[in-house]
């Protein structure tokens, strides 16, 4: 498996993705999911096996602060518990610390349990839940990962 970054020509198998591994209401819309990708402080990672296109990570910098957000982790269902998520968290987390951000934050669905064990994992704890977070109603919680002054 290897990451490389976003192309314009990857739009339509991300937007798939994205609609594969979240229920609507939860999921993005292709303008959404566009607009997060081509914003000018986001940065994009593709994971690709050969040809297949296997997941992708969207991560965003606050414009006038040291802060950034994971908006999007999308594994393809076949690639998940293979290091696919762990890869992209890896390239996102090392971009983040380049640039001296001082935190990473997050958000996932109440009810994604499988999702918040990979996080705290990795050193996320949650921060405050948010209510009614997802277009469906869903609620979230929000993680957060200190990285100033880790380790």
């Amino acid at each position: 498996m290897q990451l490389r970054p976003f192309r314009p020509s990857d739009l339509p198998t991300l937007y798939e993705i994205d609609q594969a591994c979240f229920a609507p209401g939860i999921s993005y819309s292709k303008r959404e999911l566009e607009g997060f990708i081509r914003h000018r402080e986001s940065m994009t990672w593709v994971a690709e096996e050969g040809k297949e296109t296997v997941g992708f990570l969207i991560a965003h910098r606050h414009p006038t602060m040291l802060l950034g957000r994971i908006i999007t982790l999308d594994v393809v269902e076949a690639w998940r518990r293979r290091g696919v998520g762990s890869a992209l968290m890896d390239a996102a987390e090392g971009w983040a610390r380049r640039r001296g951000f001082i935190s990473l934050s997050l958000e996932t669905a109440e009810n994604n349990l499988n999702a918040q064990a990979f996080y705290e994992r990795r050193g996320y704890v949650k921060y405050d839940k948010l209510d009614h977070y997802y277009a469906d109603g869903t609620a979230a919680f929000r993680m957060i990962k200190r990285l100033k002054g880790e380790g």
